[in-house]
């Protein structure tokens, strides 16, 4: 029987929320005035609204990033580098490069998929040719990168402090200021149109594609795609360098729009957050998409209810860590659910047997009264 991997989600949220809940009671404090708040930071005006998406937008495409990959039969577990090498290549190009701001930005767009796509094209080579696990190999990218990155920015562009490069240039950022007066001054950027885009075009080439049938076979069964004649070793550079693109994008949509620098010393938190933001949508772009800003949400507003209230806003992230367990143990809950459905079933087809057992008496009844009166 087959469990709709939407309602796994929900179930999962509401788990979540049910725990935040319980933890929030369990340092006395009041969980509906908890949540109010922390939903309030997000959504209590249109600028607000505006940053919850702003906040949301790194996700979605690192979350498509993962998504991809793990359609494909891939666990990409180098976002974090990915976006990071692929923010770094953007603000370079921001920072070094002098031409009309349209140009720029698209140049910067290119160099950041490209940036991100070159760190997944080793780990996607390794596991192609050599059959080594991508796990191993993109963490261990992830650790190159941040090494490179830590030697280049002071460097090279070396800012106020040495542990941050300096800042873009307005003509260099993705800010549109259009975008950012429809939501009252926020930083919503051009993010979130590259963002809808990308979901368009990943949802085309997985469903509409010889190249997405291509890939997903080889996701499902390696050697039978290779019988069928598919180019499988091919196919899982692609995926690679296609899933890297989006974590690139991702690093460039951070660091040149939510915000104007680099920071030395750690890697993006939204690498490996597109993990988590993958498994709550379940691997779909559509859900992908609203997993991203319900975490966006959680984030814009656990400052707010810290703020409001003496709940940390370390309960935000209890959440949201509870939520990801319930949706990577989708199983227990898919065999819950079909527990339910099997009982319902169980339960139906017991009381139309009843009913036509008392039908079938019935009629006999009738019958015998009409012999009588015969």
């Amino acid at each position: 029987m087959k469990t709709n991997k939407g309602l796994v989600s929900i179930l999962a949220i509401i788990l979540g929320l049910l725990t935040g809940g319980l933890l929030m009671l369990a340092i006395n404090s009041n969980p509906i005035e908890g949540f109010t708040y922390l939903f309030q930071g997000g959504l209590k005006n249109v600028e607000r609204i505006g940053n919850t998406i702003a906040t949301a937008t790194p996700l979605i495409l690192t979350g498509l990033s993962v998504a991809f990959a793990f359609k494909t039969g891939l666990f990409n577990i180098g976002s974090p580098g990915q976006m990071l090498f692929g923010g770094f290549c953007a603000t370079a190009v921001g920072l070094t490069v002098d031409m009309p701001r349209p140009l720029l930005l698209m140049l910067m767009i290119i160099a950041g998929i490209l940036g991100g796509a070159l760190i997944a094209t080793v780990p996607g080579i390794l596991k192609a040719r050599f059959n080594v696990h991508e796990v191993v190999s993109t963490i261990m990218m992830n650790w190159t990168v941040y090494w490179f990155v830590y030697y280049m920015i002071p460097k090279y562009f070396k800012g106020q402090y040495e542990t941050e490069s300096r800042p873009l240039k307005d003509v260099a950022l993705f800010k549109l200021e259009w975008l950012s007066k429809l939501f009252d001054g926020s930083y919503i950027n051009l993010g979130i149109i590259l963002a809808i885009v990308a979901i368009i075009v990943v949802g085309f080439i997985l469903n509409k594609t010889t190249l997405g049938y291509e890939l997903k076979a080889v996701g499902l069964n390696r050697d039978a795609a290779e019988y069928a004649g598919i180019p499988v070793n091919k196919n899982i550079i692609l995926a690679m360098m296609i899933s890297g693109g989006l974590a690139g994008l991702a690093g460039a949509v951070e660091f040149a729009g939510n915000t104007n620098i680099i920071q030395i010393g750690v890697l993006p938190s939204q690498g490996f957050d597109g993990v988590a933001v993958s498994l709550l949508g379940a691997n779909s772009p559509i859900g992908v998409l609203f997993a991203a800003l319900f975490f966006g949400l959680l984030y814009t507003g656990s400052g707010f209810m810290s703020a409001m209230t003496e709940i940390p806003p370390e309960i935000a992230n209890t959440i949201m860590a509870t939520i990801i367990y319930f949706a990577a143990t989708s199983v227990i809950i898919e065999r819950l659910i079909t527990k339910m459905k099997v009982k319902k079933k169980q339960k139906e087809l017991i009381t139309m047997v009843d009913n036509n057992k008392i039908t079938m008496v019935d009629d006999k009844i009738n019958e015998r009264e009409g012999e009588g009166v015969c």
